[in-house]
């Protein structure tokens, strides 16, 4: 069965990089798409907002494709919200990651649009606020537990420095999207470039001499990720993530049944919707200093980055140690 299951969710739904960027074999995959923009936050986040664009325009031709054949339900998601199909079925996926953690205005943002998904689309799964995560960087995922656990303690000595990495190399993203597919639905950023701060200020780095502390965009949410895969290497452990995309998203809800996009006139309306919270968002929330909802943050704020492992999937697992936020 798990067979199966995984080829459902995963094969089908890989997620391709749109950016045009393709990193050399045996680097440090985060560094290609940083030297293809020659260091320029600008560039960088221009390339990020070339992939998102790219994959929304593609996914809802996918949505209003005459030959539609349907959404991409998660099984696994699906036995574990509803029990009686499988009684006693349990994920057998474990991984291990590094997650950002979403400031308080952030998850505002996301509950509220949210509400404005679940009014289209009442059969959406949420995810809970409190599960709410950015991938910075995956280090493995669908293991056994003991592999996991083996990965895990190669990686202890560096885990201290990883979840506090981020208190004195700090990364904004800014201009939140929603973007979706046929299996989720998320809410993207962007690396930031010189935008207006409109988050609460965060307290200023120790002066250790290390890493960008909050002098401004020059070290982005790429550079953080370049980072990671770095110390993960140095520590001794092969990182296997599933794909390297320009991607900053916050899962915000996942399919679990057509009846909400069955007709040709729900799934206009489905992707009509996204289209306006999206205007909305560039009209309202981008750069607006009076807007109540805030679409920036700095990664970091709040709390540290979260090294996890376990059943990480919708939001679960467990903490191993979560770093000093500012």
């Amino acid at each position: 069965m798990g067979s199966i299951l995984h080829q459902s969710t995963g094969i089908e739904n890989k997620l391709e990089d749109l950016s045009g960027v393709v990193p050399k074999p045996g680097e440090n995959p985060y560094n290609a798409l940083i030297e293809a923009c020659d260091d320029d936050p600008a560039k960088i986040q221009e390339l990020y907002a070339v992939h998102r664009v790219k994959r929304n325009a593609q996914q809802r031709a996918k949505f209003l494709a005459p030959d539609y054949t349907g959404l991409i339900i998660d099984q696994y998601l699906l036995r574990l919200e509803n029990p009686q199909i499988e009684p006693g079925f349990k994920d057998p996926r474990h991984c291990m990651t590094f997650w950002g953690r979403p400031p308080t205005h952030i998850l505002d943002l996301a509950e509220a649009i949210q509400k404005k998904l679940k009014a289209v689309a009442p059969a959406l799964w949420l995810m809970p606020p409190h599960r709410m995560h950015i991938t910075t960087l995956e280090i493995d995922f669908s293991r056994t537990a003991a592999e996991i656990e083996a990965l895990k303690e190669t990686l202890r000595p560096s885990i201290p420095r990883i979840a506090n990495f981020t208190f004195r190399h700090r990364s904004r993203l800014v201009k939140p999207m929603v973007s979706y597919d046929l299996s989720a639905v998320a809410l993207s950023f962007l690396p930031a470039s010189s935008e207006p701060r409109l988050s609460p200020p965060p307290a200023a780095a120790s002066d250790s001499g290390e890493g960008s502390g909050d002098g401004g965009d020059s070290y982005t949410y790429h550079h953080l990720r370049r980072d990671m895969w770095e110390l993960a290497k140095d520590a001794g452990v092969i990182v296997t993530s599933r794909y390297v995309v320009p991607s900053a998203h916050v899962t915000l809800a996942r399919y679990l049944a057509d009846a909400d996009h069955a007709s040709p006139e729900q799934r206009k309306r489905w992707v009509d919707t996204i289209d306006e919270i999206n205007a909305w968002l560039e009209a309202e929330v981008w750069d607006n200093a009076g807007s109540r909802l805030v679409g920036e943050w700095v990664v970091g704020q709040e709390k540290g980055l979260d090294v996890r492992v376990g059943t990480l999937w919708y939001g679960g697992g467990r903490t191993i140690q979560i770093g000093e936020g500012f």
